[in-house]
């Protein structure tokens, strides 16, 4: 198995091709952009209008703009990997690195460490410019679950990466993973909650914001839905590394 471990030269193989590429250095970019940017405009308009504005649970409401946010997170996973399945550049990738398993695990530690750097970053900003804006009603650094709510919007963005990587790995189109996650993180897992209750609990996006919630409800904790956003993008990355292990590039 030590020999289909990434190595540096390859992760820096990976990372030039990720600087190399307008669309996932510009989705990269757009990720604390977006909910940075969305955030600080939210709470800058209605923030102060009454308490619970922007959302019944005010540590959640620090993180509004999320969910622009991890639209640009998804777009920087598939556009990474969808740039292999264009004009042979994956015959091209493996030529250079032989060993499959290590051309995918290199380039999903590549994409989920810059996710996960660019996320906690992200996460920083965003509850410090949105409670910049909300007046009497902001919440403070340091005040309860605050920390795990950066922390775990980091983790969330990262794996909300890695996921739409490995769909797309398996799918081999990354416009049709977007077409598919962007619905279903979007609008299916509300109409599912406003439907079955408890079983929305489990889908991705769901499960994973829990992290940011300052009480969750529900047979998840903050920490336990993000594990089931974890296994969603494991299943993931599973079925895209079996995909390229087994698939005539």
């Amino acid at each position: 198995m030590s020999t289909a471990l990434p190595i540096r030269p390859v992760l820096h193989s990976e990372w030039i091709k990720i600087r190399s590429l307008r669309g996932s250095l510009a989705a990269l970019i757009a990720v604390p952009a977006a909910t940075v940017g969305i955030q600080a405009l939210a709470a800058a308009a209605i923030g102060q209008s009454e308490r619970g504005a922007l959302g019944e649970d005010p540590l959640f409401a620090s993180y509004y703009g999320i969910l622009w946010g991890q639209i640009a997170a998804m777009a920087f996973g598939t556009t990474t990997l969808s740039a292999e399945f264009h004009n042979g550049a994956l015959r091209t990738s493996l030529a250079a690195v032989p060993g499959r398993t290590r051309f995918y695990l290199s380039k999903m530690t590549v994409i989920g460490g810059l996710a996960l750097a660019v996320g906690l970053v992200t996460g920083f900003l965003t509850f410090v410019a949105g409670q910049a804006f909300m007046g009497p009603y902001a919440l403070h650094l340091g005040d309860p679950g605050s920390y795990r709510a950066i922390v775990g919007s980091g983790l969330y963005l990262a794996l909300i990466a890695l996921l739409a990587a490995g769909l797309t790995a398996l799918l081999r189109s990354g416009a049709l993973v977007l077409s598919l996650l962007i619905p279903l993180l979007l609008m299916v897992s509300f109409i599912v909650g406003a439907a079955t209750g408890g079983v929305a609990e489990f889908l991705p996006d769901r499960a994973g914001q829990l992290v940011m919630h300052g009480a969750p409800g529900g047979h998840l904790g903050p920490w336990s839905g993000l594990g089931v956003l974890a296994l969603w993008a494991g299943a993931a990355l599973a079925g895209g590394w079996l995909a390229v292990r087994r698939r005539a590039a």
